[in-house]
């Protein structure tokens, strides 16, 4: 992981996400997913700009250009972006008794499998449970499960979207204790 960067996303840094994100879905989903699937799979995913509003929202930069992405919330939406079919909820969580929601993860195609999805997911982790959650969910893709098993999370259920254009796409509901590292 030596030389990446971190900082928190703005709004001016949305092209830039849009851009790294389909990528991702079009490069990353292949050999996980079918391609109609993986077409589909641009309406399901996304950036929820209030992540970004909410400043819970994380770049990891290489050399100033994006290497990776990902938020964590303390709202009740579990997944989708701004132009999602999923209807998103902003009722905030409370700590107390409610998981935190990681949401929008993406790796640049280019920087896949180098550290940059544990670091975003450190980032995300380390930034809830300062805010006082002691669990965290997310909704996970085919292909970010080995990630996400890594990190510790567990299959909490598998669902698949409604169907978009006849086609559903495959997620995972996963979850984990955010203990003291």
């Amino acid at each position: 992981m030596s030389g990446f960067t971190h900082r928190l996303a703005q709004l001016e840094d949305l092209s830039a996400l849009r851009d790294v994100m389909a990528r991702a879905i079009a490069q990353l989903q292949t050999g996980f997913l079918t391609p109609a699937q993986v077409a589909a799979s641009h309406k399901v995913m996304g950036l929820d700009t209030q992540l970004i509003r909410d400043q819970t929202y994380f770049i990891v930069e290489d050399a100033g250009a994006i290497a990776g992405c990902g938020g964590w919330s303390f709202r009740a939406t579990l997944y989708g972006g701004d132009d999602s079919v999923i209807a998103r909820t902003p009722a905030a969580l409370d700590p107390a008794t409610d998981a935190a929601r990681i949401r929008a993860m993406y790796t640049n195609p280019d920087l896949a499998r180098q550290g940059v999805g544990r670091m975003v997911m450190k980032l995300c982790e380390d930034a809830a449970r300062a805010y006082g959650f002691r669990r965290a969910e997310m909704m996970a893709t085919l292909s970010g499960e080995p990630l996400y098993r890594a990190c510790g999370y567990e299959p909490i259920e598998y669902i698949s979207s409604a169907p978009i254009d006849g086609m559903c796409v495959p997620l995972i509901r996963m979850g984990k204790a955010l203990t003291q590292d």
